[in-house]
């Protein structure tokens, strides 16, 4: 009796072969007794196990090399399956995900790869029930952990995303420009019920200028002045007269006559 006492750990469970023939009923966790000679048991870890899968190269759909490898979370949940129905069942769920990998790599582009991976995931792991159901082994989750690009690829994603950042930009710019343009026509309106808010603001302009502390002030020329002399000189043009002059000639000084000698010569 003392050759037949085995001990099953907690995450472990126990199939019991007697005489090459496997029992029905799986050992538990706990101290477990079998005939010497007749019975044999093989332990059957049940803890989850995080398996990596190698890198795949493969085409995507979109005819884009990658390089793409996962991790793969799975457990046995029957003892006697993943015992009697297959050799290796860690080794035979390695190579069931790799070609699994390869198979969603042509299926899926690269955006797809990139960005939308929660679907590859849902794929991979549907792919993966159908054989690991008839082994025993339930998986818990599968994930693409990376995804290599060639250096051209690479280089011609960042000009992409340079370009779609300046035409960004310059939407944002021209938006800036139309709205301000707006809000100065507005502007304008309001200015033009209150003539005096032109002069205010003109005022206010040269406080600004005059705020800064330079020896130069400029003052602004009024364009109603301007259309004040393009009236008169069309109203002068119509009437027949000359036209205005915009600055009025100087009159030039004419030189007096020297005065005579006072001999007479």
């Amino acid at each position: 009796m003392v050759t037949g006492v085995r001990v099953v750990q907690q995450y472990e469970r126990g199939v019991v072969f007697r005489l090459g023939r496997v029992r029905g009923q799986v050992r538990q966790p706990g101290i477990t007794l079998l005939v010497p000679v007749v019975d044999r048991m093989r332990k059957v870890n049940v803890q989850v196990i995080t398996m990596p899968v190698p890198a795949q190269e493969g085409i995507t759909r979109d005819n884009v090399s990658v390089s793409v490898d996962a991790v793969l979370y799975f457990r046995v949940v029957e003892p006697i399956k993943a015992t009697v129905d297959v050799q290796n069942y860690s080794f035979a769920m390695l190579q069931v995900a790799q070609t699994s990998l390869r198979s969603i790599i042509g299926k899926s582009e690269l955006d797809d790869l990139l960005s939308g991976r929660e679907n590859l995931h849902q794929g991979l792991e549907v792919m993966l029930e159908s054989p690991a159901a008839g082994w025993g082994v339930h998986i818990d989750r599968v994930e693409i952990k990376d995804v290599s690009l060639p250096d051209s690829m690479k280089r011609s994603m960042a000009r992409q995303a340079e370009a779609d950042r300046e035409r960004r930009a310059r939407i944002i710019t021209a938006d800036g420009e139309f709205q301000a343009a707006a809000k100065l026509a507005e502007a304008a309106v309001k200015m033009s019920e209150t003539p005096a808010a032109m002069q205010l603001r003109l005022l206010q302009t040269v406080v600004e200028v005059a705020a800064e502390r330079n020896s130069t002030l400029v003052l602004p020329f009024p364009v109603e002045l301007l259309r004040f002399f393009e009236a008169s000189a069309a109203r002068a043009a119509e009437a027949g007269a000359p036209p205005v002059p915009a600055v009025p000639a100087q009159a030039v000084p004419t030189q007096a006559p020297a005065p005579a000698p006072a001999d007479g010569s």
